[in-house]
């Protein structure tokens, strides 16, 4: 993953965000987000994590909960116990044993980017 490591924005375990969420650099989603989440770069979703609207991003590692659709132009990771409820656009893909995905899946060679 591009950039990986570096992080420009943190949102902690007991943070919770309602409303949009909009960064040029890359996040770590450690709490809550309520409201649609555009990334130019990656966005990393921690194991208690959760994320209810739309993300769009570069690149993406799931370790929580998503309630949305996402879309990402690169790789989208989902770790073991990363629960997905929705549709997923993506150019590369990475589901490890014990995911959960309710949705559909379209892999693209390149998705729109929307950022």
């Amino acid at each position: 993953m591009e950039k990986e490591g570096r992080i420009d924005t943190l949102i902690g375990k007991d943070t919770i965000i309602k409303g949009d969420l909009k960064s040029n650099g890359s996040i770590k989603i450690d709490g809550q987000i309520e409201g649609n989440t555009t990334v130019k770069e990656s966005i990393v979703i921690g194991k208690d994590a959760i994320v209810k609207g739309n993300s769009n991003c570069r690149n993406a590692v799931v370790g929580g909960k998503i309630e949305g659709n996402i879309e990402v132009q690169e790789l989208l990771e989902y770790q073991s116990g990363a629960q997905m409820i929705g549709d997923i656009i993506c150019k590369g893909l990475i589901v490890q044993e014990g995911v959960l995905f309710e949705g559909n899946c379209r892999m693209a060679q390149k998705p729109k980017e929307k950022v």
